[in-house]
């Protein structure tokens, strides 16, 4: 009897019939959905009248061929490749040489690691969906099966801004209360908001700040939210480690105060608790998977604790949520649970360009001077929009002028931290982001544009300040959460405590490959 499953020749036609296709599909343009991601087939300048690659919103000028594409480490806990999907189109070239300046600057052979920071911008260049996060939502919904677990989730601000398009709604549509109603009905035993602990990092961020400008410490302090900002530093610049400040991202320490904090309070076995983040970002993946974020681990003397324990983007909460069949569009509006998710309007700009900065400014200025800060910076309009590099000077009693300065993509970060190292600059504090615009463009994000387009960027970025304008506090310092926990758990803002267990140290990383000779 003939058998019904194929041979292995009939297997490889099958496997080299994707190119195939997009080949003919493209010289042909037998459908418009095809040319849209195809278009440039036939030869001329990329993309034709069709789709086209973009560099800054820009028309791309490459000439159509096969162009190559990124290395992926198969142990990378971030990204991954399906090679049966990959075309060589080489947009994932273009994204990671020309906007994050990663490939093309290593030079060949490699030492033990293939160079990668982890942003995922590669995920939302690739037209066919060949290059996407680690999937880790199985781990997801064994925890949510298993009763002997109790599993928290917490959510950054950026997601709330973008979950929504995967569902058909508006870009920057904010769906905050959907969002958690969404997790409640997938089952999860807590739901803690980021922009909690964004306050948090703030307030420890900030008094790292004030120390190092009254002490004479190393200056300009850089932010350590981004953790693919953090492993560019520790790959390319490994000798400004000492700028880093020394402040977990607001997810681990979130992380951190679940499995502490929390465990105490409802008198829960740590070791039981099942960490979740749901993130705009890739490397935050990696970021959890740092060996050093275990704050917790710390406190209760068992080293198999983390921070985090899994991390999911918000592509996946999308993807689990229509698996589970649940109608976000329906759900009733839900609330976050009380003890760690009061924020204010600072905390909730956190997901954009300019917003860490802007919230440190803020309580940057009552710490120094013990006085509300003025209007003007509560719309700090010079490290406010899109441009890839800003900068700021203002006057603060007692201390005169503090000069900052913001960028995001790692491509800006390179003059910026050149410029550092050759004494060009003076700033006091810099803000960088790994992914252009900030957290609500970050690698995790849903591709409502392809590639990513400053429209997109931009409407997401308008929801995060529009909350910041309507929030009841918009200062770090006067969270009565935050006020609870320094009072009843951390004591100061970089005590002993804080210091423990919201803070963390770096490693040079550029022993791993061999940098591109100047």
């Amino acid at each position: 009897m003939k058998s019904i499953l194929p041979t292995k020749e009939e297997s490889d036609e099958k496997l080299l019939s994707r190119r195939s296709f997009f080949s003919f599909a493209g010289k042909m343009s037998l459908a418009a959905g095809v040319t849209a991601v195809t278009a440039g087939c036939d030869g001329n300048i990329s993309g034709g009248t069709g789709w086209v690659p973009e560099q800054y919103n820009a028309k791309g000028t490459f000439p159509v061929q096969v162009r190559g594409r990124i290395p992926i480490d198969p142990n990378n806990v971030a990204i991954c490749r399906d090679d049966k999907k990959c075309i060589l189109c080489g947009q994932c070239v273009e994204v990671c040489e020309k906007v994050q300046t990663v490939m093309g600057n290593y030079d060949l052979p490699l030492i033990d690691s293939v160079p990668c920071i982890d942003c995922g911008q590669c995920t939302l260049w690739c037209p066919t969906g060949a290059i996407t996060e680690v999937d880790d939502t199985d781990k997801v919904i064994r925890a949510l099966l298993d009763p002997t677990l109790h599993v928290v989730v917490q959510t950054a601000p950026a997601t709330r801004v973008a979950l929504g398009e995967e569902f058909g709604m508006q870009p920057g549509k904010d769906i905050e209360l959907l969002q958690v109603a969404a997790l409640r009905k997938l089952g999860f035993d807590k739901v803690f908001d980021t922009n909690f602990s964004a306050d948090l990092t703030i307030m420890e961020e900030a008094t790292e700040l004030l120390q190092r400008i009254q002490n004479n410490g190393v200056l300009p302090q850089f932010t350590s939210c981004s953790p693919g900002w953090v492993k560019f530093c520790e790959m390319f610049y490994p000798e400004l480690i000492p700028n880093l400040s020394s402040a977990k991202s607001p997810m681990t320490m979130l992380g951190t105060m679940i499995k502490t904090y929390y465990a105490k309070e409802q008198n829960i076995d740590p070791t039981k608790i099942v960490s979740v983040a749901i993130m705009p970002c890739t490397a935050k993946k990696s970021e959890a998977a740092r060996p050093e974020m275990n704050g917790a681990s710390v406190l209760w003397e068992k080293p198999d604790l983390r921070d985090v324990d899994i991390v999911l983007t918000t592509r996946e909460l999308a993807r689990l949520i229509k698996s589970h069949n649940i109608d976000l569009t329906s759900l009733q509006p839900a609330n976050y649970d009380r003890l760690m998710s009061e924020y204010s309007g600072a905390g909730a700009i956190f997901g954009v360009t300019g917003g860490v900065m802007e919230a440190a400014v803020r309580t940057s200025y009552y710490f120094i001077t013990g006085e509300r800060p003025p209007e003007p910076l509560f719309n700090l309009q010079p490290v406010r929009g899109l441009e890839g590099i800003k900068e700021a000077a203002l006057d603060i009693p007692g201390v005169g002028e503090i000069r900052v300065a913001v960028c995001s993509g790692m491509g800006n970060a390179r003059p910026v931290l050149e410029a550092i190292q050759k004494g060009e600059k003076q700033w006091h504090f810099v803000e960088f982001m790994g992914c252009p615009g900030g957290c609500i463009a970050g690698g995790g994000q849903p591709r409502s544009a392809l590639p990513p387009s400053d429209e997109i960027r931009a409407l997401r970025m308008k929801a995060l300040y529009s909350k910041d304008e309507r929030a009841t506090i918009r200062l770090s310092y006067e969270n009565s959460e935050i006020q609870s926990i320094y009072k009843q758990f951390l004591g100061e803002p970089c005590g002993e405590r804080a210091h423990q267990l919201l803070h963390t140290h770096y490693q040079d990383r550029s022993i791993h490959f061999n940098k591109k000779k100047a």
